[in-house]
Parts: C-alpha cells; sequence; structure tokens
C-alpha cells in the first residue's frame, strides 16, 4: 500500500520547516546551518531541528538571534538522556530514539539537509518516501537509480536559496490544504 502525503505542516508563524544536519561538524556547516536558520527565520518560518548539538544547534541560534521560533524533536525520554542544545524554545522529548526522525520529517512542510551523517540521509529518503519537499544545502549528492529526476528534491547553492526553496513550497501546500 502506497503511503498517503501527509498534509503540510503548519504552526502559529506559518509553515514549519526542518533542519536535518549533523551532532557534530565543521565551522563551515555550522556557518551555513546558522545562515539557513536565520533566513527561514526572516521568513516566518518555525524551525524544527532534531535539538541536539552541531548544526541542529547552529540552526537554532541563527533562527533565535533572527526572532524565530526554534523546536527540537529529541530522541530522549527526558533532558538527562538527550540534553537539549541551548537555542531551543521548545524541547520536545518522544523517547523514541532514532525514529524521532519520523516525528520530524512528517512535522514539516518541507526538509532542508545541511552537510549530513546517516541520521541526515534517514531523514531525507523519510521525506521523500512521504511527499515532503527536501533541499540540500551542501549535503549529500543523490540521484535516482533510474536517473530520472524527483521533482520533490532540489540543490541549493546558498542558505538564502535554501530557505526560500523551502519555505514556498511549504506555503503552497498550505495553502491547499485550507
Amino acid at each position: 500500500m502506497e503511503d498517503a502525503t501527509p498534509a503540510p505542516a503548519t504552526g502559529p508563524r506559518g509553515v514549519q520547516i526542518a533542519v536535518a544536519g549533523p551532532a557534530s561538524c565543521d565551522e563551515r556547516t555550522l556557518a551555513v546551518a546558522r545562515e539557513l536558520g536565520a533566513e527561514l527565520a526572516r521568513r516566518g518560518a518555525t524551525l524544527l531541528t532534531g535539538g541536539r548539538g552541531g548544526a541542529m544547534a547552529a540552526a537554532s541560534e541563527g533562527a533565535r538571534a533572527a526572532g524565530g521560533l526554534a523546536v527540537g524533536i529529541l530522541p530522549g525520554a527526558d533532558a538527562r538522556q538527550s540534553p537539549p542544545n541551548p537555542h531551543l524554545d521548545v524541547a520536545l522529548f518522544t523517547g523514541l530514539g532514532q525514529a524521532r526522525n519520523a516525528v520530524l520529517v512528517l512535522s514539516a512542510g518541507a526538509v532542508v539537509a545541511v552537510g549530513g551523517g546517516w541520521g541526515t540521509l534517514s531523514e531525507i529518503a523519510l521525506a521523500l518516501k512521504h511527499r515532503i519537499p527536501v533541499v540540500l544545502l551542501e549535503s549529500w549528492r543523490l540521484q535516482r537509480p533510474d536517473g530520472l529526476l524527483d521533482p520533490l528534491l532540489a540543490v541549493a547553492l546558498s542558505p538564502a536559496d535554501a530557505a526560500e526553496m523551502a519555505v514556498r513550497p511549504a506555503e503552497l501546500g498550505r495553502r491547499e490544504r485550507r
């Protein structure tokens, strides 16, 4: 049975955009994630991340500095199991371990992947499986085995482009849902 396309996710500040990225990364990835978080906030999006360190913390820091809302969806059942990064406005403890990646992705109107490890790749795959748009920003280089382009998968060259490429389809989906 084919998965149904979920309704686009929205919050009190408009669309919810997930940023997927590694918990530990280099300074370049941190800077890109920080700017991406700020760009998403400037466009009125609520930022969703896995709530931990690295790119997730940097994106949250950027969003908050630009006046946005940063929500972390954490793998542990409490702060002892999953210490949240200090830049979150809201920390949601799931107790689901890596299965929290599905909660993160399905709560978003679009996903932006920055850098990446295996967790980031799993979030990309989950989003595409559920027909949620994905934007790659200095992330995995993906191609379908049949060589066809996937209309839900885009590559951005800058944080500003990535934010626009994520927010636009999420907003369009939001309007269609009404």
